[in-house]
């Protein structure tokens, strides 16, 4: 065997991952609101693209550059490989892990069902702005402001640091988190008069902030109340036999007969459990459709939530202007580079709203039944079942399905949603979607009345309408609907009966 140096010519194939391929990949996995931001970064960015409202798209100086050929018909090619470019084809499953978290973009075809998509871009703005719902957001000062405004004139200026390094301790709940002795060490002074500065936090509003567990908080708000006799400290102090639903020991414990005794549980049910929680906090976040789905006379409406995108477009009065005066290497080259990934942008996006669109309209063909009827006709779907009948990969209906959501007659879903796990029908018949399971679990709970229905009672009235399921399946179902056990069930009952 020789082992001289030589020339070897090797022919081989291999998936070159530009840019432009790149950012077509991570764009598909982003939600209509994050792309809004990230074209804001791009028209920043890149003087030849801009963002217009739909009803300037027609406007002269707004069309795309010459060199732009018909955009939906670039994303055909590009998607299909046949374009004039060598870039590789989008439905692919990258394994490398700096594009495990992109998505990939697909071909395009004709879509049953789904809405036509007018423009060659990223869609438009329709119509004027609404109210802005956010300007209705709650602007009331944080926990901590609202009691560094009452310590001001409460806490004396010596014992002032001591008060705001209490209060920057207490957490969202109205709770202090960390032991008086620890902060007295902190701080370097007398642990009793750190006692002090919290007992006049104790006093402010809302009344049981400061505790230091729940019982220090009920009992905080029972003497604001002017409630806090012996019986009640003790119920209080045994709080553990209360949420067990022992009521004859309470009685016992409290000296107390049954009408004191659901007296005084009905004043703790008035009393706050957690105080802080009415302040401050982060605000309550809406979710905003990607996709609208409703029912017609041809079929299913299905199409992409323009209000949220706006259409991106290619200046091409700008770029005449600047491609015909003089200018040197460089301003060619950035020039070219401005104007090549303007029409990528342009591209990518397009093909973006396609391959949503193609993958909610199978998802809406699989899940017709949810639509027509309810979440009790689920059916069982997975990624590959969806990537299979749009002839996508796996890996790409799932980054089309994250982050999404489809506002429709029966309400506002993820996409993630319609992909629910089997479970196999008692008679040997078509399997059923996990959901509606579940969905059978609450409708049963919800009229199980005074008598109360065991994991195993529920295991027998699903198996005889056709759920074969196990009784640990029942018992997780049941936890992940955040409805108690049975004896927890019971419990309440026996509790609500006191009132």
């Amino acid at each position: 065997m020789s082992l001289a140096p030589r020339l070897d010519i090797r022919q081989s194939q291999s998936l070159v991952m530009t840019p432009q391929l790149q950012q077509a990949i991570k764009l598909l996995a982003l939600s209509n609101l994050e792309i809004e931001g990230f074209i804001a970064e791009e028209v920043e960015r890149n003087p030849l693209l801009e963002a217009s409202a739909a009803e300037d798209s027609d406007a002269p100086d707004r069309e795309p550059a010459p060199e732009v050929r018909d955009e939906r018909v670039a994303a055909d090619e590009l998607v299909a490989g046949t374009g004039s470019g060598d870039e590789p084809t989008l439905d692919v499953d990258y394994a490398t892990e700096s594009h495990q978290q992109d998505s990939v973009a697909d071909g395009g075809s004709g879509m049953d069902g789904a809405l036509s998509m007018t423009g060659a871009s990223a869609g438009g703005v329709g119509g004027e702005d609404g109210p802005d719902l956010d300007a209705f957001a709650d602007t009331s000062l944080s926990l901590a402001d609202h009691l560094l405004a009452q310590a001001g004139p409460a806490i004396p200026r010596e014992d002032a640091f001591i008060a705001a390094h209490l209060i920057d301790q207490i957490d969202e709940a109205g709770y202090l988190t960390v032991s008086l002795l620890d902060i007295a060490n902190r701080l370097g002074v007398p642990l009793v008069r750190v006692e002090a500065v919290l007992a006049t936090i104790q006093t402010f509003d809302p009344t049981g902030i400061g505790a230091r567990d729940l019982a220090e908080c009920l009992t905080l708000q029972a003497k604001e109340a002017d409630r806090y006799d012996p019986c009640m400290a003790r119920l209080i102090d045994n709080l553990d036999l209360l949420a067990r639903g022992e009521l004859t020991r309470l009685k016992r414990i409290c000296d107390v007969d049954d009408e004191d005794m659901a007296d005084m549980i009905r004043e703790l049910r008035g009393y706050d459990p957690k105080p802080g929680c009415r302040y401050g906090g982060e605000p309550a976040q809406s979710v905003t459709p990607d996709l609208f789905v409703a029912r017609t006379k041809a079929g299913w409406a299905i199409e992409i939530n323009a209000s949220t995108l706006p259409r991106v477009l290619v200046n091409r009065s700008y770029y005449t202007e600047l491609s015909g005066g003089q200018q040197d290497k460089a301003s060619k080259a950035w020039l070219s580079d401005c104007l090549a990934s303007a029409n990528w942008l342009v591209k990518a996006l397009d093909q973006r709203q396609r391959t949503i669109i193609k993958v909610a309209t199978e998802i809406v063909k699989q899940q017709e039944a949810f639509f027509l009827k309810g979440v009790a006709h689920l059916r069982p779907l997975t990624l590959r079942q969806v990537a299979d009948a749009i002839e996508m990969h796996e890996s790409t209906v799932s980054r089309v399905t994250s982050n999404k959501y489809v506002s429709c007659a029966r309400g506002l879903y993820e996409l993630k949603y319609f992909f629910t796990s089997a479970i196999q029908s008692a008679d040997g018949g078509e399997a059923v979607s996990a959901q509606a399971v579940k969905s059978a679990i609450r409708a049963l709970i919800d009229t199980e009345g005074a008598k109360i229905l065991s994991d195993d009672t529920l295991v027998e009235l699903l198996n005889a309408k056709g759920f074969d399921i196990a009784r640990r399946t029942v018992a997780k179902y049941r936890e992940a609907l955040g409805i108690g056990s049975s004896v927890q069930r019971r419990r309440a009952k026996a509790l609500e009966g006191v009132r």
